[in-house]
């Protein structure tokens, strides 16, 4: 039965037995709207079409609803730091709309029916753009990242690390460069998108293995944060140099190892370039996610350099270290170690609002952060 206020207008006649129904049903009603006034009013932005180029402010819908009430086992988060990665531009047009839009996101229990994630707990999660989250199926997986876990150690450094270089983007560089590429010291490693989340720390690790390192980025700023403050050998302006010509002057001896962001022309002059037996690490490929893909660069230009080089190319999703064996937790641990030490620097890029996280996806695409772009809401 709906109970309303419309309840409330009977008649106290026949011996009183009415007034006590009467007022049974009031104190009900007021049960109703003391719960409803707690129900928590949650947003989230949803992706309602396929995006064409360069993502639109009217792809997404800002989505407000109530969260429903716990059941034993559940619990509720509320976001603290929401991630913004190239990788959500490029799994799109894969994605049956709508669908709610997914990132990395660290927040705090607020509300728990489950014992292993207390009230005041920190978790990381792939909940995505959204301020609150119940998470009621601890074993749901999204496009091949685990759901939900706890908020590592991070030995006194900064939280919004935990999305940035001690979450996936540092995972994806510590394991894309030492599993795939292997370098060895002495050999020069080049990567594409080197001042952003990935790249920044992909040199980082390639100087603490020995190696000679080249940075290619969108802008004089970058260039002069690699190299004088992340320690890059070298860092060039792909915009406005010889990119051929740089290249050489810097790596006179050929490229070793290639740790691929970007993908494009650019990815053409650096096979090119690179020595024999050399190896590729393809991460991603942003320089084309916003392309119409009819139009896009053809992979013929680089069969020569790959054949007569003989080159080693993997490309990788970083899930495929989170199962069967879940080996996230040693990269960390370890990339934590080289924080604490000084032996890698990072910058987060802060957008501050929830109403701004496509402002700060669309920046990051653009290419207008140094280091990982972060939204605190």
């Amino acid at each position: 039965m709906i109970l309303s206020d419309s309840n409330l207008l009977q008649s106290d006649y026949i011996d009183g037995k009415y007034h006590k129904t009467r007022l049974i049903t009031n104190l009900v009603i007021e049960r109703i709207r003391e719960i409803k006034d707690k129900m928590v009013k949650a947003r989230k932005y949803v992706v309602k079409r396929h995006f064409q180029g360069v993502p639109k402010r009217d792809d997404f819908e800002i989505v407000e609803y109530e969260l429903p009430p716990l059941k034993d086992g559940n619990f509720t988060v509320k976001s603290e730091w929401i991630s913004v990665d190239p990788y959500i531009r490029a799994y799109n047009p894969n994605i049956p709309t709508p669908y709610d839009q997914f990132s990395f996101q660290l927040g705090k229990v607020v509300e728990s029916k489950n014992p292993d994630f207390p009230v005041g707990c920190k978790v990381v999660s792939h909940k995505g753009w959204c301020d609150y989250t119940v998470f009621d199926d601890l074993v749901e997986v999204e496009i091949g990242f685990a759901s939900v876990y706890k908020l590592p150690d991070l030995h006194g450094l900064p939280e919004e690390l935990a999305v940035g270089a001690l979450g996936m983007p540092g995972v994806t560089a510590y394991f894309g460069l030492l599993e795939i590429c292997q370098p060895k010291a002495g050999e020069t490693v080049v990567v594409t998108g080197a001042a952003g989340a990935v790249g920044s720390i992909v040199g980082q690790i390639a100087k603490i293995k020995g190696c000679r390192v080249i940075g290619f980025a969108g802008s004089d700023d970058k260039v002069e944060w690699l190299e004088k403050e992340l320690g890059f050998d070298k860092a060039i302006n792909y915009k406005t140099a010889d990119v051929r010509k740089a290249l050489k002057e810097a790596a006179p001896n050929g490229v070793d190892c290639y740790f691929d962001n970007v993908g494009g022309e650019l990815t053409a002059v650096i096979y090119s370039q690179m020595n024999k037996f050399g190896r590729v690490s393809l991460c991603g490929c942003i320089s084309s996610y916003n392309d119409d893909p009819s139009k896009m660069t053809k992979t013929t230009t680089l069969l020569p350099s790959i054949l007569f080089n003989q080159l080693k190319i993997e490309g990788f999703i970083v899930s495929r270290w989170a199962s069967p064996e879940n080996r996230w937790p040693e990269a960390i641990s370890q990339l934590a170690q080289w924080i604490k030490s000084g032996n890698i620097k990072t910058r987060s890029h802060v957008t501050e609002g929830f109403d701004k996280i496509y402002d700060a996806f669309i920046g990051m695409l653009a290419g207008e952060n140094k280091g990982k772009a972060v939204v605190k809401v």
